[in-house]
């Protein structure tokens, strides 16, 4: 069950290395937002070896690859698909044939590295205002499409608007992309919440995101993690989940 994801910057090595002992159900490791470009080849090389080397038995693999219009992101398929990992996360979605692109060279790294073809997933992140108008197209556009992931700060950006806690702002593109993805049967996961020391107003904005029908919701650091889903950060405790199921 996916109920949170947890993200973990792609340029830290005791992160990424550790990060199978926190218990999340999904690991993102992260190559795009938190790795400045003078890092982005030492973040995709920690990142491959870690998974080249197998230590998440028991978590989902994600990766969050570099937009397709930046200079990184065919590196960062090339490198990242051969190790099989659950999904790959694409940033800036804007529509279909976005992800068709990114599928074809996919399906390409596959064919040379003799893998089945499809065989990694992907959960288009939607974070401009034009993927969220195109959200259901985005849902439909490829079999590898198994859901769709709102980005709300680069969101806001684009809409020119102020992002707050309350999320008012917000509300018309959640709903937006959980019709989407219910429409294309496949899952719907929230932004996360940016306020790492309001553990109230964490519980409050999840609760929020299940009542409006989302699968899940991201999180950016473990200890909010834990706090969202009512199970402590380490192996072996108690993964009842009291806020995302």
């Amino acid at each position: 069950m996916r109920r949170t994801m947890l993200f973990l910057p792609g340029n830290s090595p005791n992160m990424v290395i550790n990060g199978g002992v926190l218990g999340a159900d999904s690991i993102i490791f992260d190559l795009e937002d938190a790795v400045s470009p003078d890092e982005k080849d030492g973040a995709r090389i920690l990142v491959r070896n870690v998974l080249r080397a197998g230590r998440f038995p028991d978590c989902e693999i994600i990766v969050r690859i570099n937009g397709l219009d930046t200079p990184y992101w065919e590196e960062d398929v090339e490198a990242i698909t051969p190790l099989k990992p659950d999904l790959l996360m694409p940033t800036k979605v804007s529509g279909g044939d976005y992800i068709k692109k990114l599928s074809e060279k996919m399906a390409e790294v596959e064919r040379t590295h003799g893998l089945q073809e499809g065989g990694v997933g992907l959960i288009p992140l939607l974070e401009t205002t034009l993927g969220i108008e195109n959200a259901f197209h985005i849902a439909v556009s490829d079999p590898r499409v198994k859901a769709l992931y709102l980005g709300a700060e680069d969101l806001t950006a684009n809409l020119r608007c102020k992002r707050t806690k309350k999320g008012d702002e917000i509300f018309y593109s959640r709903s937006r992309l959980v019709c989407a993805a219910r429409a294309a049967e496949i899952d719907a996961y929230d932004t996360p919440f940016t306020e790492i020391d309001d553990m109230e107003g964490l519980e409050a904005d999840a609760r929020l995101a299940k009542s409006l029908g989302f699968t899940g919701k991201a999180v950016i650091s473990p200890d909010m993690w834990s706090a969202s889903t009512g199970i402590q950060p380490f192996p072996g405790r108690d993964r009842t989940c009291q806020v995302c199921v």
